[in-house]
C-alpha cells in the first residue's frame, strides 16, 4: 500500500507540477533520521513523503483515521499507506504521547518528519521552532535532515479545498548531527539544537524570519 500510494502521488506531482528537487542524496541510506521542514501547505507532508527516497512518517490528525463510510475508509487507507501517524490535536497529553511514539519508529531505524513551527505559516514567514524536534534528536541521536519548501502554498491556498497544479521547489540539506543525551537533557541545550535546525531550514527555504512562535488561526 505504501509503495503504491507513494508511486502514484510521485507520478502526479512530477507530471502536474514539475517540481525542482535537490539534495536527495543528503538523506541517510540507512538508520534513523528526522526530517525537519518549514510548513506552507496542507500538502507538504504528502509531497515530502512522496519525493523522499526513504519512508517518512508524519503526524496526521486522528480524524483522518476514524472517518465513516467510503470516504472515511479511503482517507484512512491513504494516510496509513503513506506512513502517517495519528495524533489528537489540541490535547497536550495526546500530543506528547504522539511525539514519544516517534521514538519507536526511530528505534527501528526508520524516518520521521516534523514541522518545528507547529502549524502552517499563512504569511510566508518562518516562525521560531518549537523544541520537540530538539528533544527527538537529543534523545535518540538520530540526525536531522533539514528541508526547505518554496511555493507549495500555491498548490492549495489556505481555506480552499481545491488543488491547483503549480511549480514548487524542495531543497534537502545536509544532515545535522547532535550529541545523544537521552531523554534527560536541559532545556537550553534543546533550545540551541532547535535554533540550529531552524537556521538550516531558513537557508534552504529563503524565508524571512519571524521573531515569535506561529499560532493556529483560532488563536491568531
Amino acid at each position: 500500500m505504501y509503495q503504491a500510494s507513494r508511486t502514484s502521488i510521485r507520478v502526479l506531482i512530477a507530471s502536474l507540477c514539475r517540481p525542482t528537487v535537490t539534495g536527495l542524496e543528503n538523506v541517510p541510506t540507512d538508520g534513523p533520521f528526522i526530517v525537519a521542514s518549514n510548513h506552507l501547505s496542507f500538502l507538504d507532508s504528502v509531497i515530502i513523503q512522496a519525493l523522499m527516497p526513504r519512508k517518512v512518517g508524519f503526524f496526521a490528525k486522528a480524524e483522518y483515521f476514524t472517518g465513516k463510510g467510503v470516504k472515511g475508509k479511503l482517507m484512512k487507507s491513504f494516510f496509513e499507506g503513506v506512513g502517517s501517524i495519528p495524533v489528537e490535536r489540541g490535547e497536550q497529553a495526546a500530543s506528547v504521547a504522539a511525539l514519544k511514539s516517534l521514538l519507536n519508529v526511530l528505534e527501528e531505524g526508520g524516518g520521521v518528519g516534523i514541522y518545528p513551527e507547529g502549524t502552517r505559516s499563512r504569511d510566508g514567514l518562518l516562525y521560531r521552532g518549537r523544541t520537540g524536534v530538539g528533544w527527538l534528536t537529543l534523545t535518540t541521536g538520530a540526525p536531522v535532515v533539514p528541508v526547505g519548501l518554496e511555493g507549495t502554498e500555491r498548490l492549495q491556498p489556505a481555506g480552499s479545498n481545491a488543488v491547483r497544479p503549480q511549480h514548487f521547489s524542495m531543497r534537502v540539506g545536509e544532515p545535522l548531527y547532535f550529541e545523544k543525551f537521552g531523554p534527560d537533557h536541559s532545556l537550553p541545550v534543546r533550545r540551541d539544537a532547535t535554533d540550529k535546525i531552524m537556521d538550516a531550514i531558513a537557508a534552504l527555504s529563503g524565508q524571512a524570519r519571524a521573531s515569535g512562535y506561529n499560532k493556529p488561526p483560532a488563536e491568531a
